[in-house]
């Protein structure tokens, strides 16, 4: 197959995360397994190159314009997710932009297939945009290679010292959308920091404690979320006890990954939830919700209520407190479950659903 894919997501703001890494880290396994078709890119407001069987549009945006209206050249296009429609009281569109995911529907229903990312988002994409569920395929993602347990003490070090980083830490890496329960894990945490199961050192553990939030977001204090999340810091008294970081190169991301004692992933919903397999690869703990996708992904991670911020600190202290020996079967469980994803398959069902569109 000749196969055109629109890589404008590596030229936006997002390039090293969301869309912008699917499409990279896409392209690099279609290249690597899938070497016998060939690929052809163009960026947005660029015609689609001559004589390709398929075009692909790796991202989609309900409220934006993002699909010609009147495509000649059959299409495949990757929904991650609708998450501002399933919540539209928490992510208002106005009139512009309801009238944009109007004509974004109907440019949806015209595409040859879909592709998304879990289960959960094919459900929502079949309701909420009335898409048949024959023409939609699931195509999980997949943590980075990059992603992985490091050995090197030295490195870990190096990187912990860089940050001024505590010995024992809560991570959180990601974005501050509502869905992202963020108010929610700040309570959560303040609650097990008070706990006197804590406190009191169960297996030995205990100790004071820090929560990390690495994502670019956490340092704008201009945004109306950030202003809350500062303000209930400071509600808590807890303004020595959250380290904010800013963007990372990846090498110090999967470092962070690895000092962490766990990962919380506290969403109230998502489309796939990368952050959580990206921990599980860096054999880190993983505390998530069964929000949305995450359920499909969790596995052997602790699952706790999102909506509960006394059960998001139970299953943080569980984490936190955990034996040595249990706190290595965890790991061990969590590298298992999450082999089964993996670039190299994303790109076998992704060349799957194109050969599929052209039947």
């Amino acid at each position: 197959m000749r196969i055109a894919i629109d890589t404008t997501p590596l030229e936006s703001g997002h390039k090293d995360r969301g869309v912008g890494m699917y499409t990279k880290l896409l392209i690099e396994a279609l290249q690597k397994y899938e070497g016998n078709h060939s690929y052809h890119f163009f960026t947005r407001g660029q015609k689609v190159p001559k004589n390709v069987d398929i075009v692909h549009y790796p991202y989609f945006d309900p409220f934006f314009i993002t699909l010609p209206v009147f495509p000649s050249t059959p299409r495949v296009v990757t929904v991650h997710d609708l998450i501002p429609l399933v919540f539209p009281e928490h992510f208002p569109a106005g009139i512009r932009g309801r009238l944009k995911w109007q004509v974004q529907r109907w440019s949806l229903g015209r595409t040859t297939r879909i592709i998304t990312d879990s289960e959960s988002s094919k459900r929502d994409i079949i309701r909420l945009a009335g898409i048949s569920p024959q023409s939609i395929d699931v195509v999980p993602l997949a943590a980075a290679p990059a992603f992985r347990q490091i050995s090197d003490k030295e490195v870990l070090k190096k990187v912990k010292k860089n940050y001024d980083l505590p010995e024992k830490f809560v991570l959180y890496v990601g974005d501050i959308n509502w869905n992202k329960n963020i108010l929610g894990m700040i309570t959560a945490f303040e609650r097990v920091r008070r706990s006197p199961r804590f406190r009191s050192g169960e297996s030995g553990q205990a100790g004071s404690v820090k929560l990390v939030l690495v994502g670019s977001a956490f340092l704008d204090a201009s945004l109306r979320e950030v202003q809350e999340i500062n303000a209930s810091i400071r509600a808590k008294k807890m303004e020595q006890d959250v380290v904010r970081i800013g963007s990372l190169v990846l090498e110090d991301l999967v470092a962070i990954y690895n000092l962490a004692s766990v990962y919380i992933q506290p969403s109230f919903y998502e489309g796939f939830g990368l952050p959580v397999l990206e921990a599980m690869s860096c054999g880190t703990v993983v505390v998530t919700t069964g929000g949305g996708s995450l359920v499909e992904i969790a596995g052997p991670a602790a699952v706790v209520e999102p909506y509960n911020p006394d059960d998001i600190a139970r299953g943080l202290i569980d984490a936190l407190t955990m034996s040595v020996r249990d706190r290595k079967d965890s790991i061990g469980k969590q590298s298992v479950w999450g082999q089964q994803f993996s670039w190299q398959r994303a790109a076998c069902e992704t060349i799957a659903s194109y050969k599929h569109a052209l039947a």
